[in-house]
């Protein structure tokens, strides 16, 4: 295997790590190539179990450019599952680096980037998010359709221009309301974190058209069209947002939100990937 060059170094091409990071997976599950991939945020861990036999599980810490995570909640290992009786393989990455963690927008980026070079076509990105339509009750998953970056950077370096007009995949919401007909979908509005916003930050994004708020998924998203994967984000209601809930917000109440939702979405994860 080539050795691993360094991903912060800005002389570096981030693209050169995500090769040799494939190169690991590759070796070390034994899976020369995976199909899809998905990003599996606060609430979505189990339904790795739904897709199909895993195949091999690896920290992510021991793959190159790959941090451990620094959220309770999150996973900290990429896996290979070969999913149903299809054939194919999904990588599914429980190891997500956040905008908020201070470890550069490389290290954001780079899961997603792993998954093109390991021969993905498809990226599903979730998350746990804070909801602001008061009709979506902690525990309702949603499409995403398009995102506001609030975050004040990109994934993206140097005069690399990436049209996002149909960032998150038509094709794919429509096939996720084939599994299930009563999902909604709205606008994502990625924060920096770690703080939760505001009210009237809240109600900012709200005038700016965003639906749901949280501190993920938009960077990777930007980082996975720029690698040619098509995007499917899905966003779990894991509270309402500051000003629309009636109690203060806390990381305990996501975590509670999720757990209690997870067989339901685990499930509806699982069945829109074997459609894919």
């Amino acid at each position: 295997m080539t050795p691993a060059p360094d991903l912060d170094d800005p002389a570096v091409d981030p693209f050169a790590v995500a090769r040799v990071a494939a190169e690991a997976i590759a070796e070390r599950t034994g899976v020369e190539r995976h199909d899809v991939a998905l990003v599996l945020g606060s609430g979505w861990g189990g339904a790795a179990d739904l897709l199909g036999e895993t195949v091999a599980e690896v920290r992510a810490a021991e793959l190159p450019g790959f941090t451990a995570p620094a959220v309770v909640g999150h996973g900290g290992t990429v896996r290979s599952v070969r999913v149903g009786d299809t054939g194919r393989h999904a990588l599914v990455l429980g190891a997500r680096t956040h905008h908020y963690e201070g470890k550069g927008v490389r290290r954001v980026a780079h899961g997603v980037r792993v998954a093109a070079a390991t021969g993905a076509s498809t990226l599903v990105l979730t998350n746990g998010c804070g909801g602001l339509e008061p009709d979506w009750t902690a525990g309702s998953p949603v499409l995403i359709s398009d995102h506001i970056n609030l975050t004040g950077t990109s994934p993206l370096e140097g005069a690399t221009f990436v049209d996002l007009t149909d960032l998150y995949s038509a094709r794919l919401r429509a096939l996720a309301r084939q599994v299930d007909p009563t999902l909604a979908e709205g606008v994502y509005v990625q924060f920096p974190g770690p703080h939760y916003e505001t009210p009237a930050e809240v109600q900012m994004a709200k005038r700016m058209g965003g639906h749901l708020v949280g501190m993920s998924t938009a960077l990777e998203a930007i980082a996975a069209r720029h690698a040619g994967l098509e995007v499917l984000g899905i966003s779990l209601v894991t509270n309402q947002a500051a000003g629309i809930s009636p109690v203060p917000l806390s990381h305990e109440e996501v975590l509670a939100a999720g757990a209690e939702a997870a067989p339901r979405i685990s499930h509806l994860l699982a069945d829109i990937v074997a459609r894919i």
